[in-house]
């Protein structure tokens, strides 16, 4: 169900969708549920508020879960460490290395679309 609130096009269609989604949550007893849907929907739908070429880089965090990953395997080798420190080493040394080399070759979004929008606007994002 709250996939389908996502996966709409636009922010109206989204709050419309939230409105068949409450309603369905109400039919099924669910009114804790649905409270919880109405009073948080706006937050969670703030991702519209970039251009659309944003959307799947703002709602996920894809990336924050991939270097999490990457920090776990990398500890899971050592197995038990000596100390704290020796972790935290291990673990600067690693987010070192992925912002060495992945981000700087890597484009995560194309910024043109936000600069369009702020040439646009008075505001800055």
């Amino acid at each position: 169900m709250l996939k389908a609130i996502y996966a709409q096009k636009s922010k109206r269609a989204a709050r419309e969708r939230v409105k068949l989604v409450v309603a369905e949550l109400m039919e099924m007893k669910l009114q804790e549920a649905a409270r919880k849907i109405e009073a948080g929907i706006e937050k969670t739908l703030s991702y519209c508020e970039f251009p659309r070429e944003h959307w799947t880089r703002n709602r996920t965090n894809n990336v924050i879960e991939r270097l999490n990953r990457e920090v776990r395997r990398r500890t899971r080798v050592v197995g038990a460490f000596p100390d704290g420190n020796s972790a935290l080493i291990l673990v600067c040394a690693r987010l070192c290395h992925v912002a060495g080399t992945r981000w700087d070759n890597k484009k995560y979004m194309n910024m043109s679309h936000l600069e369009a929008v702020q040439e646009n606007t008075s505001w800055i994002i």
